[in-house]
């Protein structure tokens, strides 16, 4: 594999744990429980993103990242500061874990631009149907919220 796919594949894995985290943080914050189930799904999601992205990695030789990025703990501050004041918590929640579901989509379209290699890029292609389906659901819901 060469260090532009695994570099790829890296940010991924990161990206998304910041994801799968941030998910499972807000889950705990909110107090609806239709809220909380899907906040527990959507981390289910990434987790099996950052699961199969890491066996590609892994069969490639190199290692898959153990943590997300810096990026990812500021954002979840900023969440919980904004939710301290706000009086609907779970739209503060929801529109920032939209965004996170804006950046993985963006590291998994970058990618698929960047990487050549047949077998990385269908795991690549694997990976997507998901992860548009999170981004929509949550896109939607953030547009509810904010009806």
């Amino acid at each position: 594999m060469s260090d532009s796919n695994t570099s790829n594949l890296a940010d991924i894995v990161q990206v998304a744990r910041d994801s799968a985290e941030f998910y499972d943080h807000a889950r705990k914050e909110v107090t609806n429980p239709i809220i909380q189930n899907l906040f527990a799904r959507m981390a289910a999601s990434k987790r099996r993103l950052i699961e199969a992205l890491s066996t590609r990695i892994l069969l490639e030789g190199e290692q898959p990242p153990e943590s997300g990025t810096w990026l990812g703990g500021l954002r979840q501050f900023y969440a919980d500061a904004k939710a301290m004041v706000a009086s609907n918590d779970e739209a503060v929640y929801v529109s920032q874990l939209e965004e996170t579901e804006d950046r993985v989509m963006e590291q998994l379209e970058k990618a698929l631009e960047d990487i050549q290699d047949p077998a990385v890029r269908t795991s690549v292609l694997t990976v997507m149907p998901d992860a548009r389906a999170s981004h929509d659901e949550m896109r939607r819901l953030k547009q509810q919220l904010a009806a």
